[in-house]
Formats: C-alpha cells, structure tokens, sequence
C-alpha cells in the first residue's frame, strides 16, 4: 500500500501524544510521505491544518490516531468516506479501539508499505432530522424526549415491524458502540464486524428489551 497522503491526529491537550504525533510524522516523512498534522503540532515538512474538519478536504491514504477512543471517534465523525485509520492509544484511559502501541509503529508502518495487513471494517450510523444530516457515528446515536419533566411515546419502525411504547428515549448502537452506552442498558454485545444494528431504550414504562436488526433504515 502506496502512504502518498497521511494524516496524524493527536489527542487534543495530551503533551504525550502530541510528541508521539510528532515522532511518527516524521518517521512518514522520511518515507516519503505527504504529511498533515493538526494544530498544535507541528513539524518541518508537514502540512499543518488548524481544525481536524481540514481533513474532509485531502485524499487520504490513512489516517494515524494517537490518544484514546475519543480520539478515534472524533477522526470517524470527520470521515465521509472509507479511509483506513490505524489507531495507537497513547494517553487514553481504554484505548479499546488501539490496534498497536507506540512501540510498534515502525514495524506496524513497514507491514502496511509491504501490504502485509488486513482491514477491519466498521458499520457506522447516521441519523437524519429533517434536512439536516448528522456526521456519521462509529458508536451510537441518542434520541431522547423533547420535554424532559415526562416520559414520551415513542414509536420506532424498522423493515416491517413497529415497536411503540413510553420511554425516555432511544439509542441506536453499531456493534462496535455495543459495549458502551447500549451495553450499560442491558443491550448486547456483538461482534464488530457483523452488518446490523442494535435498537435500545431507555427507561421504557413497560419492560423492553434491546432489539437487533439489520443493517437498513430505522424511523424514530
């Protein structure tokens, strides 16, 4: 695999990983490569963006995260296409979404140049009011009621089936967001690389379990 176009995006006001940042920027750059990173990192060679969105406007051919889950996350809601990204937990607290540790990136960027690798993909969930579009989520997305002194009625359709019932609201969960917010209601834990979604509510009135389905439109 050909790394013309690399973006490393670290985690913002972490000192470790913006170091880190800047080491593998410039490991990159004696490759060759085309390198962006985000302010405040910067680095001789490099191409400096002042807000992560700048990336929606490069070709990428991957993107490299130092720092948690969060980092991660927040470089999945500013991609609208399928570019890789190898994700390196330096200064997060979970880093469940890490592939490599920092000890590993000159091998980890060696396999990727030899086509030595395999890419895992994730379904993400996109919610549309309206509209307007929301950025695509890796994890989940909440609806919840507009009044929040009562319960609502919530009525969700999915293929040909209507659940309707009172709750507090509801999250659409990706397999990869099944540990998190879904999880800690009861939902299920699922494999990422399965092709559907999980339909959790939150504090229904009447019991309510998580639902999953596939992969297509829901209607909340």
């Amino acid at each position: 695999m050909k790394l013309e176009n690399v973006a490393v995006v670290s985690k913002v006001g972490n000192k470790d990983s913006e170091k880190a940042a800047k080491d593998v920027a410039k490991k990159l750059l004696e490759k060759k490569a085309t390198v962006y990173t985000i302010s405040p990192v910067s680095v001789e060679g490099a191409k400096q963006m002042e807000e992560l969105e700048e990336i929606q406007n490069v070709k990428l051919d991957l993107v490299i995260t130092l720092g948690g889950d969060g980092t991660t996350l927040r470089v999945f809601r500013n991609l609208e296409n399928e570019t890789p990204i190898l994700t390196i937990n330096v200064g997060g607290n979970r880093g469940i979404l890490a592939e490599i540790t920092i000890e590993e990136i000159d091998e980890a960027l060696n396999e990727i140049l030899e086509d030595n690798f395999f890419l895992d993909k994730r379904t993400r969930v996109t919610a549309v009011c309206g509209d307007k579009e929301f950025p695509p989520a890796l994890n989940e997305i909440y609806i919840s009621r507009a009044n929040l002194t009562k319960t609502a009625e919530i009525e969700i359709k999915f293929q040909n089936d209507t659940v309707k019932q009172k709750m507090d609201g509801v999250i659409i969960a990706t397999p990869s967001g099944s540990t998190g917010h879904s999880f800690s209601l009861g939902g299920p834990i699922l494999h990422e690389s399965l092709d559907v979604l999980i339909i959790t509510p939150v504090a229904p009135v009447y019991r309510l379990a998580s639902l999953v389905v596939p992969d297509e439109k829901i209607e909340v």
